[in-house]
């Protein structure tokens, strides 16, 4: 493959690739971009390929107004909600999204996911936003462009910091996950639907649970995430 984007797509590929293999995607569910800020690009899945046939050439490479840069295939058609968020958030450097079962359950009924245990707060210190099920008026108009906007709607509203809170569920849609590359949007996206299931079975025991008290979130994520982090799990 020569291409001066060569190295993008291949982090593209992978990273897609590694969403398939942690079965967080079926069919051609689901896609992973990674982002190039010196060129403003981004690579990202093509449409309706399933995984096991992509290849690193079939990326598409495009700008933050999601017009083709180079590339053949037609892109994501969730292409212009990750333009959007690459537009904005000028720290993020991959971004996943994908139908994966608990995380999507929690999207439907839209509730934002508890902080109940440890394994939640070795990642962030509040529960996993849902933002509200997106109005008629921007369903009717630029959809997937409006998506971006209803993330970061949702976030500005609940004072949240996209560089803490990595990721968000969609109501009656699903889960959107970043990083500081493709590989950690995968990372955050295995993540959320673990503690989505972990969250859903945990109700099924005590229906009545209660959140993870405050002394444990703050040691838990400061452990990993503070000046003096230690916990490399």
């Amino acid at each position: 493959m020569s291409s001066k984007y060569r190295a993008l797509k291949e982090e593209c590929f992978e990273a897609n690739i590694e969403l398939n293999d942690l079965g967080l995607v079926i069919y051609t569910f689901g896609n992973v971009s990674a982002v190039d800020r010196d060129h403003g690009v981004f690579a990202i899945k093509p449409s309706g390929v399933p995984y096991e046939k992509l290849k690193p050439e079939n990326m598409v490479v495009l700008d933050y107004d999601s017009t083709i840069v180079e590339g053949t295939m037609r892109p994501s058609s969730d292409t212009k909600t990750h333009a959007f968020l690459y537009k904005n958030w000028n720290h993020i450097g991959g971004i996943a999204h994908t139908h994966a079962t608990y995380s999507v359950a929690w999207a439907q009924a839209q509730k934002d996911i508890p902080i109940f245990g440890t394994t939640h707060a070795d990642h962030l210190t509040v529960d996993i936003p849902c933002a509200e099920p997106m109005n008629d008026s921007l369903i009717e108009g630029n959809y997937e462009h409006n998506t971006g906007i209803q993330i970061i709607d949702c976030f500005k509203e609940r004072g949240l910091y996209p560089e803490e809170v990595e990721m968000i569920l969609i109501g009656n849609h699903g889960p959107f996950a970043w990083g500081k590359t493709a590989a950690k949007a995968v990372y955050n996206s295995k993540v959320l639907e673990t503690v989505a299931q972990m969250a859903y079975l945990t109700l099924q025991i005590n229906p009545n649970a209660t959140r993870l008290k405050d002394a444990l979130i703050k040691k838990h994520y400061e452990r990993k995430h503070g000046k003096n982090a230690y916990y490399g799990q």
